[in-house]
């Protein structure tokens, strides 16, 4: 007797609904992005008890008439496709079929639609069709999910609380609204209105409306473009950052999306500026043929693959750090946040994000200039204004002034940029020397280990690694950059051919010279609570003016802060007189 059945569409349809109705969110993402396919302009949200009880999507696009109204739950039933190819240029954001499909197996279901003339309203429950009517002829349509998971309790146990619930509804609908300005979407629950954006297509109103006025202040406009890809959108200034990744957003054909080499490029791009657990605010909108990338990878249609993202990588990295750069850094501190209770933000970790603390990579001091071998320039560049020091606080904070006001400078952050633009400019431009080993180190890898590490071999001589393959997957390493001091030769080789081998395609040479260069500035530099000389202080200051980026050190912490005269006179109460 033959064992394999095919499954009935309800039973089918629900397994379906695992995968595209994770949670209300799920739910909610998946109806408006059927509002935004049927060109609504403006869409509303409404839950009850964050969604457990009640959703509701209302819009004004072009409706569905009669047949499609009872057509649309029927699985892999859609309009946004015909044939395979249209799998290979999809420019909406639905397209399987399945969303409606699985929501009613799991829900009850009333929708009402009308393309301006006769209206439908249809009733489902757990995905049988209950009742088809007539209604109001409004142009547009309204979907109100109720009791999802009532005939699934297991999926209905799993629910989180409704905090949770909301918090995930609301990142969803933060997101889309900045991938869509040009909707009017309004998002209430039980009653209560939690954000509703004016549609005007500004997308800096969207993230005011957002994140608030005091951060859209702190966003820069970036536009950036190649023969493939045009990019537009908003990035903080590095001063502003969180504890997680969530505001990091970015679209592509305002379609939400999530792309971990793409991420990845952002924090690279800020990380000189910013500290390596901190993470900015970018909102990046990427306009690109549908034939070059391809979002048929999850149920969800959020992961998406890049036919070019190498070049992409390297247009997003060039406009985040040369919009960076040509901004003045100083944190104004203002009188009004002076005054304010400090709010810490507490970072939440995944276990995939928790790291083993790493060995740092020691450096051969010989290699590095010395104190007394700094010279102060001359041709100092005006990235940081003319500060004349006054004295000196607990060992650590320079205090300067001038015309426009106050400012103190950590004195270890200062010291550590100025050596860390030191030490780099060695290591970019170092002498063609090597030191060769009495004893040349063997090391023998797991095959797919060494695969990866021979086909870098030529990156590593680049940084004057003499190395060979050397029998069945083992190297030698004959001499090694001067750099790698010589108490501590075998433990650095292995861990940068380990550096290596882990990044695979992803190694950035300049990155890790930018590690190694963070690590011996900061051995280096002067310590907190060190008192040191007003010719010192003079010194240290000419230096930092003349560095490339004078305002953070190479962990991201700022080297100046800055009170305004205002601000001064504000605080103690001197103003108008």
């Amino acid at each position: 007797m033959a064992v394999i059945q095919v499954l009935d569409e309800i039973l089918a349809n629900k397994i379906a609904a695992g995968e595209v109705v994770e949670r209300v969110s799920s739910v909610v993402k998946e109806l408006v992005e059927n509002s935004i396919d049927a060109d609504s302009t403006e869409i509303k949200v409404e839950l009850i008890e964050s969604g457990t009880k009640e959703i509701k999507v209302v819009d004004n696009g072009k409706g569905m008439v009669e047949e499609d109204a009872v057509l649309c739950f029927s699985r892999h039933a859609t309009s946004k496709i015909k044939r395979e190819e249209d799998l290979y240029h999809i420019g909406t954001l639905g397209f399987r079929g399945e969303a409606l499909a699985s929501i009613a197996s799991v829900s009850k279901v009333l929708l009402s639609t009308s393309t301006g003339e006769i209206g439908t309203v249809v009733k489902m429950e757990g995905g049988k069709l209950i009742s088809k009517e007539r209604g109001d002829a409004r142009k547009g349509t309204m979907i109100v999910v109720t009791d999802l998971f009532y005939n699934t309790p297991a999926r209905l146990k799993h629910l989180k609380s409704l905090y949770t619930e909301l918090a995930n509804v609301t990142e969803y609908m933060n997101r889309v609204a900045l991938s869509h300005p040009e909707i009017r979407f309004t998002f209430s629950n039980d009653g209560k209105e939690l954000f509703k954006t004016d549609g005007s297509g500004n997308l800096l109103k969207v993230i005011h409306y957002i994140y608030g006025a005091s951060l859209a202040k702190k966003m820069i406009e970036v536009t950036a473009e190649n023969g493939d890809y045009e990019i537009t959108g908003y990035i903080s200034l590095p001063e502003v950052h969180r504890a997680t990744r969530s505001g990091m957003v970015t679209f592509v054909n305002g379609r939400i999306v999530r792309n971990a080499d793409l991420n990845r490029t952002v924090k690279e791009a800020y990380h000189a500026y910013q500290p390596d657990n901190r993470y900015p605010i970018v909102v990046l909108s990427i306009t690109v043929d549908t034939s070059i990338v391809d979002v048929n990878i999850h149920p969800t249609k959020m992961d998406i693959k890049f036919g070019k993202q190498e070049e992409l990588n390297s247009l997003v990295y060039e406009m985040i750090t040369t919009s960076i750069q040509k901004k003045t850094l100083i944190p104004h501190i203002e009188e009004e946040k002076l005054i304010q209770k400090v709010q810490y933000e507490v970072p939440t970790l995944s276990f995939d994000e928790v790291r083993e603390p790493e060995e740092p990579l020691t450096i051969n001091e010989d290699f590095v200039v010395e104190e007394e071998e700094v010279q102060v320039h001359e041709d100092v560049k005006e990235k940081l204004p003319p500060l004349y020091p006054v004295g000196l606080v607990h060992g650590t904070y320079i205090v300067c002034q001038n015309e426009k006001g106050m400012y103190l400078i950590d004195q270890h952050a200062a010291k550590e940029r100025i050596n860390y633009e030191k030490v780099k400019e060695k290591l970019l431009h170092p002498r063609k020397e090597s030191i060769s080993l009495l004893i040349p180190l063997t090391i023998e890898y797991p095959t797919n280990e060494f695969i990866i590490l021979k086909e870098n071999f030529d990156l590593l001589r680049e940084m004057n690694f003499e190395i060979e393959e050397f029998g069945v997957s083992s190297v030698i390493v004959k001499a090694h950059p001067i750099w790698i001091p010589e108490d501590y030769v075998e433990d650095n080789i292995k861990k940068i051919l380990e550096t290596v081998i882990h990044k695979e395609k992803h190694f950035d040479l300049q990155a890790f010279y930018d590690h190694v260069s963070a690590t011996a500035a900061c051995k280096m530099s002067i310590k907190a609570n060190t008192n040191i000389t007003l010719p010192e202080m003079e010194n240290l200051i000419s230096d930092l003016r003349a560095c490339e980026n004078p305002f953070n050190c190479p962990h991201g912490r700022p080297t100046v802060v800055y009170y305004s005269k205002q601000d001064l006179e504000h605080m103690f109460k001197r103003s108008g007189f």
